[in-house]
């Protein structure tokens, strides 16, 4: 199978995508390769600029992805500034602490992921998402994942059962979450080019 560059140099992610990718093999970014700031107002926006950032860098079929979490408490808030709620080098922690202050229990939550393919070759793009609902939990719970996955409770009952994103295991994660969704439409796309 083709290899893809992911747009990122994220150890998590990388790890993460050549998980839910497979069969096909994903790459890191060479280090030579600069990437766009993230200034887009949609998630797509973000995703597609990195991937042609990718592309052009390495001449390779390329992928880069955005995503976040959106509250409807918040009017869409963190939305594209998830990774930055709390300011521009705000740990993860900071994050959540703001958004714990800011988002009542029970309010509807909504984590999103865009996902960019370009091939640099046939100067072919495509942007798919995935969104997985749910709501705020009452406290954080749970230590895998990161991020808000302490108090997002997914509204897929049969997997979650009540749990939040950080206490699943992350095979159950990947089969409701917003990047396990785009992920495998993403495969799609990818089969039906192959």
């Amino acid at each position: 199978m083709p290899r893809l560059v992911l747009a990122t140099r994220n150890p998590h992610k990388a790890e993460e995508f050549d998980e839910l990718l497979r069969p096909w093999t994903v790459v890191p970014l060479p280090d030579n390769v600069d990437l766009p700031p993230e200034t887009g107002t949609t998630f797509a926006e973000n995703a597609l600029g990195k991937a042609r950032a990718a592309a052009a860098g390495t001449g390779r079929t390329s992928f880069g992805d955005d995503s976040g979490i959106v509250a409807d408490a918040l009017d869409g808030a963190p939305g594209v500034r998830s990774a930055r709620f709390a300011g521009e080098d705000a740990t993860h922690g900071e994050n959540l602490a703001l958004f714990l202050e800011r988002v009542p229990v029970g309010s509807a939550l909504a984590y999103v992921c865009a996902i960019a393919y370009v091939d640099p070759a046939t100067r072919t793009e495509h942007v798919v998402e995935g969104r997985c609902t749910g709501t705020m939990a009452a406290e954080p719970r749970g230590d895998g994942g990161f991020g808000y996955d302490p108090v997002f409770l997914p509204d897929d009952a049969d997997v979650a059962r009540g749990r939040t994103m950080a206490e699943l295991t992350p095979a159950e994660k990947a089969s409701i979450s917003h990047r396990g969704i785009a992920a495998r439409a993403l495969l799609e796309l990818l089969r039906g080019q192959a």
